[in-house]
């Protein structure tokens, strides 16, 4: 198996996934692993290096980093070879090979050695190309690339030459980007934390000024306000974002060729009470009408953990009612806080709750966020709801799931379960710091 990466990342994109609420859609098996693993190139789609200079001298530079990865964690993946095609740069630019990449006589093909194949990607290879001398602006050529790797279902995993390629464009004009921030965990609420924010142009031409994105979920608080900027938050009514913080920014400093900038003031955010896992994607992009050359460095996000809890409990009830009687017979999930949850990573909700339903009972009535699912383990003839919540869950969120049963025959002490478990298929939530209220029953005709 093999497929092509997303080679821009766009931080809204990555934002928007907290707004919309996702389901999985794995096909896993009986023992709840996947059978499949696939290997992936990482490698930009388009790269734009900048045209030599007018009169004479050679082009600087650009790195343009690629790497592999494979996605299913119950695999090892090892000796990775990537295969760079850059015959389709004659003309167009020049490529500087790295240690762990050797070429070919005609220095055209290289075989790049990437080692172990991780499951999240990080660089592996980075590559340097320079317009070739005498390219115009505009000039274009193409990277093609192939992999193997040992590893997988099947004990090898490849990409066939072709599925994977760069576009280089020989460009001209200003290129922003900000550096990488270090993701931080174990934070205590009420802490104050300073953005790396950086700004720097490796383009050929001046920015004339540039504007500034922000997103901070619901854990986070943009404390430092600019004049230049606007900002709305979680709470205000029609917010684009309704789970974060969303900042907006114009600001005319120029950014010359190799220079960096910062803001006016060091950006803080401030780690809220209701913190937990919390993310903050940020974007600068020159002003105006002006391209950007090479759009991978321009956002980034920023990953922060807060050392904080979030109490999931659920609510049975008991209902009775005779043969024949259709009952109200559901549920309700609390979250008793003090944090929020969202998987700001992929935007799939955190808990799932199993609803098997009491004996002698069926379900006329289901709530929309409910499906059918597998029967009890070892009682095929019990009914099974899985439910899912929101994407993200805010703290003191009460959730009712009103579930209508009919009773088919009158069982006494008829006890269905409620239990709230991670969606993602964990053994348990590590910031549940109370699990015997994961857990309920839902009686039909209780005994006096």
């Amino acid at each position: 198996m093999s497929s092509v990466s997303v080679r821009r990342a766009v931080c809204a994109g990555a934002v928007g996934a907290l707004v919309v609420a996702a389901l999985g859609s794995g096909v896993a098996s009986a023992d709840g692993s996947d059978p499949n693993d696939g290997l992936e190139i990482q490698a930009p789609y388009e790269q734009a290096v900048v045209a030599a200079p007018e009169g004479g001298g050679t082009a600087p530079y650009r790195s343009m980093a690629l790497g592999l990865q494979h996605y299913n964690s119950d695999y090892t993946v090892t000796d990775g070879r990537l295969t760079v095609d850059v015959s389709g740069l004659t003309g167009v630019a020049e490529v500087q090979w790295p240690a762990d990449c050797v070429p070919d006589d005609a220095g055209t093909v290289a075989v790049c050695d990437t080692g172990d194949v991780p499951v999240r990607y990080t660089p592996q290879v980075q590559l340097k190309l320079r317009a070739a001398p005498g390219a115009a602006v505009g000039a274009q050529g193409t990277v093609e690339y192939s992999a193997t790797a040992t590893g997988g279902p099947d004990g090898t995993l490849s990409v066939p030459e072709y599925s994977t390629e760069t576009f280089v464009t020989v460009g001209s004009g200003p290129d922003l980007g900000v550096s990488a921030p270090q993701d931080v965990s174990g934070v205590a609420p009420g802490t104050d934390l300073t953005v790396p924010f950086d700004i720097t142009n490796t383009g050929n031409e001046v920015a004339h000024g540039f504007s500034v994105k922000l997103w901070a979920t619901y854990g986070l608080d943009v404390a430092t306000r600019y004049p230049e900027c606007t900002y709305s938050g979680p709470d205000d009514t029609g917010s684009q974002y309704p789970s974060m913080t969303y900042v907006t920014c114009s600001f005319d400093t120029e950014v010359a060729p190799g220079a960096t900038v910062q803001l006016p003031a060091p950006l803080r955010l401030a780690v809220t009470r209701h913190a937990l896992n919390e993310r903050f994607d940020y974007e600068v992009e020159p002003a105006g009408d002006v391209t950007d050359l090479d759009t991978s460095d321009n956002g980034r996000s920023w990953h922060i953990t807060a050392d904080n809890t979030a109490d999931f409990a659920v609510h049975g009830t008991e209902v009775s009612g005779a043969a024949g009687d259709t009952v109200a017979a559901g549920f309700r999930f609390v979250n008793r806080g003090p944090a929020w949850v969202a998987d700001v990573a992929s935007g799939d909700p955190v808990p799932a709750i199993d609803y098997y339903l009491p004996p002698g009972t069926t379900a006329t009535s289901v709530p929309r966020t409910c499906r059918t699912a597998a029967p009890a383990a070892g009682d095929p003839s019990v009914p099974h709801y899985v439910c899912t919540l929101p994407t993200w869950t805010s703290p003191d969120l009460k959730v009712d799931f009103p579930f209508r049963l009919r009773v088919d025959q009158v069982v006494p002490d008829a006890t269905g379960r409620v239990t709230v478990r991670p969606y993602d298929g964990s053994p348990a939530f590590a910031f549940d710091p109370r699990v015997r209220n994961n857990s309920a029953k839902v009686v039909v005709n209780p005994s006096a």
